[in-house]
């Protein structure tokens, strides 16, 4: 057996680096930030080995991932190797969406015209990666804490990985770091134990073959109060698309019909609205089938008040939600454009904003105003900003303590560790504040316009919620 040691294991490598740099120069290829450097390879070597080494058997029996990512880091190939390990973490999410319920995830997924084409496991390719990580977290696949680590992680790969022109090196200890968080927190991770209900309590459905009694609908009612409101959220869309699924039997329709009422008091107002904007496309796009029994759905749970009055809300919520995905598109600045003019074109002041998807609506365009956070333009879209402040500009005293309110939502804040997206919600907050007569709001505009860009959690403060507390429920 031959006896090789850290030392010549060095220098072989160090020679086969030198020799790859020698032949990209001899081809006439750029040679220079393509491998990293002698000192940041030697920090992966002197930390990778360790690490792995901790890692269980189970874990490394199959990865192959693993066996990439130590070839990638220790020639130094650093972002072949934050490819090798994010297709993995990939490939789990998908794993887990299959295991949580793959009708449930696509329903937490998928909006408006486009759920019908996502059906099978296959299908989980088609989703965005950004829409994957947002999805795990809303289902609670993954913490909130894993999703802002995943999703920096994400923009990381996408901003300099190898398909994307840059001059930025990974070094050797966020690359680690990196390999840590995908492995503890998402390759060796399990969904929490309210995700694992949630998928239970659908394939039980699917399976059961009586008729519920009062006695099992009480029980049931208690387990579904006792669940979060999104979660109740997801339950309540996939129980609609069974029930107007043409496919469903007489004794499932019947058993949703018992259960969709708990589940349907248990939720919030916005899913409901949104289950009325799908009834409603349903009828425009002639599925007579499915407006049928989604007209009934809607009445035995009392909830026609939540159905769509115009076409017009349809088309404002997929815009909206249209506009948050080019958002988060590689050449966001070019493709947002579009959809935002289309936007402008359905809104003269806020009165023509429906107040059902307001939250929505608003919200998309406050994150494409406070941007990306790059110094290229300042992180927003130069040409669609006229229109992002023109909007911002219409809402008014109607709709600036939903502004104000949103400046807390995870998404939005998300943004607010970055510093040039809190200049840029100052600049925002300004555009608003300058058609508020309002003297209340008016005080808390200034209030936030003064603090943000110091802070982007101003709007926790103590101070700032006896503020607002006359027209915001912080609680």
């Amino acid at each position: 057996m031959v006896d090789i040691t850290k030392h010549e294991t060095s220098d072989i490598i160090e020679s086969q680096v030198s020799r790859i740099v020698n032949f990209l120069d001899n081809l006439g290829l750029p040679s220079e930030n393509i491998i990293a450097k002698n000192d940041e390879r030697e920090i992966i070597g002197n930390n990778l080995t360790h690490y792995i080494q901790k890692l269980p058997a189970n874990v490394k029996r199959n990865a192959r991932y693993l066996s990439k990512f130590v070839v990638g880091a220790g020639f130094g190939l650093f972002d072949y190797a934050l490819n090798s390990v994010w297709n993995e973490v990939v490939m789990s999410l998908r794993q887990k969406a299959i295991a949580y319920g793959i009708d449930i995830f696509f329903d937490a997924a998928i909006g408006g015209k486009l759920r019908d084409s996502y059906n099978k496991e296959e299908d989980l390719v088609g989703l965005k990666d950004s829409v994957l990580l947002d999805t795990s977290k809303k289902l609670e696949l993954i913490s909130e804490t894993t999703h802002k680590k995943l999703f920096h992680i994400l923009e990381m790969r996408n901003d300099i990985g190898i398909s994307h022109p840059t001059n930025y090196l990974i070094n050797a200890y966020e690359l680690l770091g990196w390999l840590q968080t995908c492995v503890q927190d998402v390759l060796n991770d399990k969904p929490s134990e309210s995700a694992i209900q949630v998928k239970a309590f659908i394939d039980n459905l699917k399976q059961y073959n009586t008729i519920i009694d009062d006695q099992t609908l009480k029980t049931i009612a208690l387990q579904i109060k006792s669940l979060a409101s999104y979660h109740c959220a997801n339950i309540l869309r996939t129980l609609f698309g069974i029930y107007v699924s043409p496919n469903s039997n007489a004794m499932l329709k019947k058993n949703i019909s018992l259960l969709a009422p708990i589940v349907w008091g248990a939720s919030d107002e916005e899913i409901k609205y949104k289950l009325g904007i799908t009834l409603e496309g349903y009828n425009n796009n002639l599925h007579k089938e499915k407006h049928f029994n989604g007209v009934s759905f809607f009445e035995f749970c009392a909830g026609n008040k939540y159905r769509s009055p115009s076409e017009k809300m349809i088309t404002l919520d997929s815009l909206a939600n249209e506009l948050i995905a080019k958002h988060r598109e590689w050449d966001n600045f070019y493709h947002e454009v579009p959809v935002i003019t289309k936007i402008i074109t359905y809104i003269e002041n806020a009165a023509d904003i429906p107040a059902e998807i307001a939250n929505t609506l608003i919200k998309s365009v406050m994150m494409c105003r406070i941007g990306r956070g790059v110094k290229y333009y300042n992180g927003v879209s130069p040409t669609g900003l006229q229109y992002y402040s023109y909007f911002i500009g219409l809402l008014g005293d109607l709709y600036t303590p939903h502004v104000i309110y949103l400046l807390a939502d995870y998404d939005i804040q998300n943004k607010l560790y970055n510093e040039i997206c809190r200049v840029q919600a100052k600049n925002m907050i300004g555009e608003l504040a300058q058609n508020v007569v309002n003297e209340r709001y008016r005080e808390s505009l200034i209030y936030v316009y003064n603090n943000i860009e110091k802070t982007g959690k101003i709007v926790f403060e103590t101070n700032f919620k006896k503020l607002t507390s006359t027209f915001i429920n912080w609680s």
